[in-house]
């Protein structure tokens, strides 16, 4: 079992002690649907850390979505409720990255392929992507780091 799967687990009895009725439901249905996930299709998986997080990413989005829709309608409560959960969940994903933070980390995979004798260029693009995907794994928007890594290979 994964540690942020652990952690979730360990949240419902702490949600459950604490009588946080939002959190508790907010979770178990996180956990519902990452046991879903596991066991749909031919054979049952376990989801590791990134894919829980990734998961994490849009449940957070959907309910953020749910509640603009909401508020539009004039449905507030609705609304709140929906961004109390999206809050709920947002706090087991990791901290975001900043623009300089993510920069920093293309520039480190740049210079590590100019150590390694290779003069980067944009046929090394896919190269750059894997190892900056790989650091920056969900926590900066991957669009942006792409764009990044184009204009700075260019």
């Amino acid at each position: 079992m994964s540690s942020l799967k652990e952690r979730l687990h360990a949240d419902v009895v702490a949600h459950t002690k604490e009588r946080n009725k939002i959190a508790l439901t907010t979770v178990r249905n996180i956990l519902g649907e990452i046991e879903t996930r596991e066991k749909s299709g031919k054979a049952p998986v376990e989801l590791d850390d990134s894919q829980v997080t990734s998961l994490l990413q849009k449940e957070a989005a959907k309910r953020r979505d749910t509640a603009k829709i909401y508020t539009e309608a004039g449905e507030a409560v609705r609304a709140a409720a929906e961004i109390a959960e999206a809050e709920v969940i947002e706090a087991y994903l990791p901290r975001p990255l900043t623009a300089e933070e993510a920069g920093a980390i293309v520039d480190e995979a740049i210079s590590a392929l100019r150590s390694e004798g290779v003069e980067p260029g944009l046929r090394q693009l896919g190269t750059v992507m894997k190892a900056v995907t790989a650091k920056i794994a969900g926590r900066f928007d991957g669009k942006t780091v792409s764009e990044m890594v184009r204009s700075r290979l260019a």
